[in-house]
């Protein structure tokens, strides 16, 4: 493996990492960036133009109180201006329900066939498979022993202590 092949697997790795963060954080022009304009995207549903699924993808990830998608293992194959990679992804959603919050966790993978404009690496078309889900009622906890004195919470858009601290960079 050469320079190349490691900066390229690097930058697309950011690429995945930065459409995890554009979901958690419901930033659009973020999940926007991580794709060509042109990408299809099919969560289960049937292929779809990105730009047509980002504004489903916000109102339902902002009925929710909070998601957070963790990627791991990916597999990736670079030829030149492509790539295809796989890559594992396990996804907490906290949806508010009747007497409470439910706890989904989703287990996964997101097949990405990938280009590269520009000197940038996006994704061109993706295919998700769910290969498991739990859901119970929400365990998640604000308050008690530790938790009163962390007082720094995540949130969505602008709200989200990372939104100040990015803007200093």
């Amino acid at each position: 493996m050469d320079i190349a092949e490691i900066a390229d697997r690097l930058a697309i790795a950011e690429t995945l990492a930065l459409y995890c963060r554009g979901i958690d954080r419901c930033d659009p022009d973020q999940l926007a960036a991580a794709f060509t304009p042109g990408a299809q995207i099919d969560y289960g549903d049937g292929a779809n133009p990105i730009a047509a699924v980002i504004p489903g993808l916000m109102a339902g990830l902002g009925a929710m109180r909070l998601t957070q998608h963790n990627i791991s293992n990916t597999v990736m194959r670079i030829a030149g201006e492509t790539a295809r990679a796989e890559t594992h992804c396990v996804a907490l959603h906290i949806i508010p329900a009747p007497g409470g919050e439910i706890e989904l966790v989703v287990g996964g993978r997101y097949l990405d066939r990938l280009e590269k404009h520009a000197g940038r690496w996006q994704i061109a078309e993706r295919v998700y498979v769910m290969d498991w889900t739990r859901s119970a009622p929400a365990t998640l906890q604000w308050e008690g022993g530790l938790f009163d004195s962390l007082q720094r919470r995540g949130a969505r858009g602008d709200d989200d202590p990372s939104a100040a601290w990015w803007a200093e960079a």
